[in-house]
């Protein structure tokens, strides 16, 4: 279910970053298709039952996409070598995007984590 404060955000942005962000907003819809969007602390996010899963932001210099665990970042450590983070988010941009199985993985991993912690 889309939300459109969710296309409000993305049309505002720049080219590189509104076509970044829509091809994570798709892959997202895709790999987790009962996955509600919102807006969160003012960012796009994702919800599963009511419940917070992935979240998404455009910064001046950046993507980012939260949250992000050590564990996966180690499985993926040749493929995001010179990727900017901090604890919880990679960075990501039109130059160097998010590598496509690490954001499946991701994906699929937040919503299985958030299904199994409330019953669903």
């Amino acid at each position: 279910m889309t939300d459109p404060r969710v296309d409000a955000y993305l049309a505002a942005l720049p080219d590189d970053q509104r076509q970044l962000l829509e091809k994570l907003r798709a892959d997202v819809a895709r790999l987790a298709p009962d996955a509600a969007e919102t807006i969160s602390y003012g960012m796009p996010a994702f919800k599963l039952k009511g419940r917070f899963f992935l979240s998404y932001a455009a910064w001046k210099q950046h993507c980012s996409i939260y949250p992000i665990d050590e564990a996966l970042l180690e499985r993926h450590a040749g493929a995001i070598g010179g990727y900017g983070r901090t604890k919880g988010a990679l960075h990501f941009s039109a130059s160097q995007p998010l590598p496509d199985a690490l954001l499946d993985e991701l994906v699929r991993q937040r919503a299985a984590e958030a299904r199994a912690r409330h019953g669903y």
